[in-house]
């Protein structure tokens, strides 16, 4: 019996199931996924692991045999800002995080950072 201790810290498979989808050519079936990612882990986990992102409309899927062939919804940047986003939601603190992220950055990613927002703020003008 796995222990909570041992588990995984969460979303951790699902970051893995989608790194492997990223790196694909074509859409991978539940059996392509699981043996891409090797290791312990038992295919229903896998078959899990998918089911859930299609709930989460993380992965598209049409159906290959008796099963299904997943794809990526939104590639890896795209996914990454939204999760991004998410985080700052309906946070009372959003000014602090957004503060302590900015003192995060190096310079060089504060620069861009800072042209990133300069041309956003241009597209927005009328």
């Amino acid at each position: 019996m796995t222990t909570k201790d041992s588990r995984r810290p969460p979303g951790t498979l699902e970051a893995a199931v989608m790194g492997v989808l990223w790196t694909a050519d074509d859409p991978m079936t539940a059996a392509e996924v699981h043996q891409a990612l090797g290791g312990d882990l038992a295919y229903n986990t896998v078959q899990t692991v998918l089911f859930r992102l299609h709930d989460k409309k993380s992965v598209e899927r049409h159906r290959a045999g008796r099963g299904h062939a997943y794809w990526p919804a939104r590639d890896a940047a795209a996914a990454a800002a939204s999760q991004m986003k998410e985080t700052l939601a309906d946070r009372p603190d959003r000014h602090t995080v957004l503060q302590l992220f900015a003192e995060s950055l190096d310079r060089s990613d504060a620069e861009l950072l800072s042209r990133l927002l300069a041309g956003a703020e241009r597209r927005r003008r009328p």
